[in-house]
């Protein structure tokens, strides 16, 4: 399985992985909205037409704001996240991002031991952030130091 870029065909996929994996959060618009923007990168793992996982992000700028990495509950510690992330920062950088950024629920204790594995600092913290009060750390990657990570 390679990543690929995703369009707007994946988008009922895309939303019924967004439900099953973060709970929806994004509704249809949304996601059509990720999905045919130039300015935002959609990056998809798939097995025959099951998505397995996604990476989005917005381009701001010489900056990627990370807003979703998600996998199939299923498919989970494979190594999807890390193909996935991969991906959308090799997209980001070919794109002209020089830097990239996103928030990850501070009890996120996976997603934040992945984030670090490419990089990613720790640069603040958003108290109450997400609608169950949880904090978010938020999180940059120099991205020409990304060649010599993972």
């Amino acid at each position: 399985m390679r990543p690929f870029d995703l369009d707007v065909s994946w988008l009922a996929a895309c939303i019924a992985l967004d439900e099953s994996s973060t709970g929806g959060l994004w509704g249809q618009e949304q996601w059509r909205r990720e999905l045919v923007d130039p300015r935002r990168l959609c990056i998809g793992l798939a097995d025959a037409d099951q998505l397995l996982g996604m990476a989005c992000g917005w381009l701001v700028l010489d900056e990627l704001h990370i807003t979703v990495l998600a996998v199939d509950p299923s498919h989970r510690c494979l190594g999807h996240g890390a193909s996935l992330l991969r991906a959308l920062l090799e997209r980001a950088l070919l794109s002209g991002a020089s830097q990239a950024t996103l928030e990850v629920d501070s009890s996120n204790d996976p997603a934040i031991a992945l984030y670090e594995r490419f990089g990613f600092r720790t640069a603040g913290c958003r108290s109450g952030y997400y609608s169950n009060g949880g904090d978010a750390l938020i999180k940059w990657l120099n991205l020409s130091s990304m060649a010599s990570r993972v």
